[in-house]
């Protein structure tokens, strides 16, 4: 049974995304929040699997409450709903954390899916957006200088060269698929290299691998 925390300041939306999950046989609310301050409470009380956070909300906004409920170490994983694609600020809200994002309009079993996928472990954000995403608000990146040159960052400082140019073509928005045939590997073998990637950076899903690539410049904005 996957438990979700629904987070949005609009009792409507709270309540249409608990008549849709509360119709699964494999998930159920354990609470509803209507401000960041209130989802960080209700995340440390019932420590569900997948919150369901809305960006704009009173007082302490969605992208805090994110990065605040991350810092905490919690198991729970966030799935940013945002009103708009492309909105500018889910990308801060994968930077603060989060697994992925949806758009509110989208179809129910969009959303379905979605939560699903989070919560056993995977990204929501197909790879192809994520590289959009980031290229469209690149600038929110801290600038880097261009006299002198950059350290190694020490995430990647145990990565394999094999591991390294899989990571890279992560961030440049390749599926597992794609970097099987083009690399001329066994997909399975892909995968593998991908969890090792993530266990050793430290990356949450594929949405933080991606950021990290960008934040390391192994890939930059096309």
């Amino acid at each position: 049974m996957t438990t979700v925390l629904i987070a949005d300041d609009q009792p409507m939306q709270r309540f249409g995304f608990r008549m849709l999950l509360e119709s699964q046989d494999d998930m159920t609310v354990v609470g509803e929040a209507s401000n960041g301050t209130e989802a960080i409470r209700l995340v440390d009380r019932h420590r569900p699997d997948v919150v369901l956070m809305d960006i704009r909300m009173p007082g302490l906004d969605g992208i805090e409450a994110t990065r605040r409920v991350i810092a905490t170490g919690a198991r729970s994983r966030i799935l940013i709903v945002t009103t708009f694609d492309l909105d500018e600020y889910a990308y801060d809200g994968l930077r603060a954390g989060a697994s992925g994002f949806l758009v509110k309009d989208a179809q129910p079993e969009e959303l379905l899916a979605g939560i699903r996928a989070v919560a056993a472990g995977d990204a929501v954000v197909a790879p192809s957006l994520t590289r959009r995403l980031l290229d469209a608000y690149i600038h929110h990146l801290p600038a880097s200088p261009t006299t002198t040159p950059r350290p190694e960052d020490p995430r990647l400082s145990s990565l394999t060269d094999r591991e390294r140019e899989i990571l890279t073509v992560i961030g440049k928005g390749w599926s597992n698929t794609e970097i099987a045939e083009r690399l001329h590997l066994a997909e399975s073998t892909v995968k593998t290299h991908v969890g090792r990637i993530l266990a050793k950076t430290g990356a949450r899903d594929r949405v933080q691998a991606v950021i990290l690539a960008y934040d390391t410049h192994l890939v930059t904005p096309a």
